[in-house]
């Protein structure tokens, strides 16, 4: 299906979050008769099935009835698992399943940068909307990062460029969804419990990004990341990498603590590492991948030099919050992955008092057990995972497991109980660090709530 059959047709979709209220209005606007089913029943829930009965979308929540199944496509939404009984059975029936971002590109017509990874991607999705922003080019910032593309689709004209954060959950389900530019940041362990703990399908499902890309387009990857130069070999679009430790043919590298770009044979000096704002290794590959793709579309090389050397970074990505008698407080809530908690652990040099817990994604742990026996001076174990966290830390560093506070959500009182033993635990010139390794749906709604009630309590000390 495309833009051009979507008039008339009954589309069921599924989840009514952000993206899926979006993408319901955007298909009602094209003559779609569309039917919204949610399985949940917060409140939240129903304040999004209100909105779209005034605008008179039928829809239920609380379960997903037959009703759902008489359509001839059927559109997810993200947080919607790829063998949830809903998806499975609509797939027994024959009826064509996709993601929100494929609908809404049907009806985009200006050209794509589509960013993925395991790491990094919204820090560079907003990187790179800053540089567009700073450059003054039309643009919009969309996708996972929190904006629905649905909803912003119908103001994007041929000469605005969609910059696009995209998840592997919305990749599982595209059918034409093809950008201009792809950009593949690295491919590390994640959501292991959505893809029956195989590095192999979810590997194969960040590289759909390029599934659709012809000659004329561009894809830019990790030259270092092992499992992207694994999967990510057969591809139809040019191909630009970017490295930390060698020179490239095309793409951008580091040489003598700066960062390079090579471009079609010709090379420009982008940056000292040192006047990068944002800090880390990972942010220089950020950094990289952000400048590679402003430069391809265009953007100016003193531009994108001015955006490197003014941007901040991103809420709930290494955010300083406050110093308190000494100690600094950083909130790293977005740092739902193992890998993440490492890159957060070789960014500071002062002993660290880590925050780790959450809802626990099948992670393994023994990839940073040396680094927080250097790093970590003890370690708060705190959420639904707090039990996996001391069995494999205990033995290494002091661990200390919070005890659950009730069950309510947000569990406010459990974070102040594990902030508390954080402060108690640290001393002046330390660091207490939120980087959780893990979701926050077992306490809150999302990262950001969580980071936000990380922030308050902080705040109140």
């Amino acid at each position: 299906m495309n833009a051009a059959d979507v008039a008339g047709k009954s589309i069921s979709i599924i989840g009514a979050e952000r993206s899926g209220v979006a993408v319901a209005l955007l298909l009602k606007h094209k003559g779609a008769k569309v039917f919204v089913s949610d399985f949940g029943n917060s409140d939240r829930t129903k304040q999004h099935i209100a909105e779209l009965q005034q605008q008179n979308i039928e829809c239920e929540f609380g379960g997903h009835s037959e009703r759902v199944y008489n359509c001839s496509l059927m559109v997810i939404s993200p947080g919607v698992p790829s063998n949830a009984p809903v998806v499975l059975e609509a797939k027994r029936r024959g009826i064509n399943v996709v993601a929100e971002i494929e609908a809404a590109s049907w009806f985009c017509k200006g050209p794509i940068i589509a960013i993925t990874g395991s790491n990094g991607k919204t820090t560079t999705t907003t990187l790179l909307g800053r540089m567009f922003s700073d450059a003054k080019k039309k643009h919009i910032v969309a996708g996972n990062i929190g904006t629905a593309f649905s909803s912003l689709v119908m103001d994007v004209d041929e000469e605005t460029v969609v910059v696009l954060e995209v998840s592997s959950f919305q990749l599982d389900f595209i059918d034409s969804f093809r950008p201009k530019i792809a950009v593949i940041l690295n491919i590390t362990q994640n959501h292991m419990d959505r893809y029956e703990h195989s590095m192999e399908k979810y590997a194969l499902s960040k590289c759909r990004i390029f599934k659709n890309q012809q000659h004329d387009d561009l894809l830019i990857m990790n030259a270092e990341d092992a499992w992207t130069k694994k999967t990510a070999t057969q591809y139809q679009s040019k191909a630009y990498n970017f490295s930390l430790k060698h020179a490239v043919e095309n793409g951008s590298f580091l040489e003598r603590n700066s960062v390079k770009l090579k471009i079609n044979g010709t090379e420009e000096t982008v940056i000292s590492t040192d006047e990068i704002f944002i800090k880390g290794e990972h942010n220089v590959q950020n950094a990289m991948a952000a400048s590679l793709a402003a430069r391809l579309s265009g953007i100016s090389l003193p531009s994108i030099q001015a955006t490197l050397k003014s941007f901040t970074g991103v809420e709930h990505r290494q955010e300083f919050v406050r110093e308190v008698n000494g100690i600094i407080y950083i909130n790293n809530s977005k740092a739902t992955t193992v890998e993440a908690v490492e890159m957060a652990l070789k960014s500071y040099k002062k002993p660290i008092v880590l925050i780790m817990g959450g809802k626990d994604k099948g992670n393994d742990y023994s990839t940073i057990y040396d680094l927080v026996k250097q790093k970590v001076k003890a370690l708060i174990a705190t959420g639904y995972s707090a039990d996996t966290i001391v069995k494999n830390f205990s033995d290494k560093v002091k661990t200390v497991k919070v005890e659950t506070m009730g069950t309510a959500i947000p569990n406010i009182e459990s974070m102040k109980k594990t902030i508390d033993i954080a402060t108690q635990s640290a001393q002046r010139g330390d660091i207490v660090l939120l980087a959780p390794a893990c979701t926050s749906y077992d306490w809150f709604t999302d990262y950001e709530e969580r980071g936000n009630i990380f922030k308050q309590l902080v705040g109140q000390l």
